[in-house]
């Protein structure tokens, strides 16, 4: 047995099986929930199960611990545990990542020349790379800026706040994964190394959305933003693709409605208080 088929086993015996449904009964000779009902939970078999119980399969998909992830209801930081044991030992295969392309110092001018629009210069795989005062004034507050290497799908599908910010959040977790899916297929390392970890950390919430997505996603459209301090926004967006080698995009904000814009000045003006 692995450390990672350690993890699982001791996982499954601790939880009791009224917690995800199951009968009770008095002849079980396990502690907490045997392999079949896992199983079960997880759409695998009970063989591939055990083979990962018994460190015998060392390359399960993200997909799969992702799955057994949610069926076994583990916290937050119990996911980010599994992908640690994961990379720690070489359970899931992905490409190589590489390190962002630092943006352009003209673009770094248009974003200066923006103010006070939200804006901002994103990689493929969603980092947010340089951002107008105008834009963090908006994402900061709703706590896209608390990580150190800010990231767009990182923030939909791990920070429980996002489902606060986006009250269509359906839909932006459905662009967020499209477009991570269309990096990845298009060969970028980095967009696929984040799929792997979404797919274990955010489980089928991510996994489902980026395994069906067959389209590319919107360019254009109208996010709703709910903002702690601002209220509700209707941002029409441009996310527009930045000509050079560096696959970077530039997304650009603007009110859709007057009661938008007038909010946004408001609280423009309040923060430079």
């Amino acid at each position: 047995m692995n450390a990672l088929g350690g993890f699982l086993r001791a996982r499954r015996e601790a939880i009791t099986p009224s917690e995800v449904g199951f009968p009770t009964g008095t002849r079980r000779r396990t502690p907490g929930l045997r392999r079949g009902e896992l199983a079960v939970l997880a759409g695998i078999s009970v063989e591939y199960l055990t083979r990962l119980e018994r460190g015998r399969d060392r390359h399960p998909s993200a997909q799969v611990l992702g799955a057994l992830a949610d069926a076994l209801r583990l916290s937050s930081h119990e996911r980010a545990h599994l992908h640690r044991l994961v990379k720690a030992g070489g359970g899931v295969l992905c490409p190589a990542a590489t390190a962002p392309r630092p943006v352009r110092p003209t673009m770094l001018a248009l974003l200066d020349r923006l103010e006070p629009t939200p804006a901002f210069v994103s990689d493929a795989q969603g980092d947010v790379l340089a951002e107008t005062a105008g834009f963090r004034r908006l994402a900061a507050p709703v706590g896209l800026f608390d990580a150190d290497r800010p990231n767009l799908a990182r923030f939909v599908f791990g920070d429980a706040r996002a489902r606060t910010a986006f009250p269509d959040w359906e839909r932006v977790a459905d662009e967020r994964a499209a477009a991570l899916r269309a990096a990845a297929d298009l060969g970028d390392g980095a967009a696929a190394v984040l799929a792997e970890e979404l797919s274990i950390t955010a489980g089928t919430e991510f996994g489902r959305r980026y395994t069906a997505s067959a389209v590319l996603p919107a360019g254009t459209g109208v996010e709703q933003w709910q903002h702690p301090e601002a209220g509700t926004l209707r941002l029409a967006y441009e996310s527009l693709t930045v000509p050079g080698d560096e696959d970077h995009r530039l997304v650009v904000y603007l009110p859709a409605d007057a009661a938008t814009s007038h909010a946004l000045s408001a609280h423009a003006l309040a923060s430079a208080r």
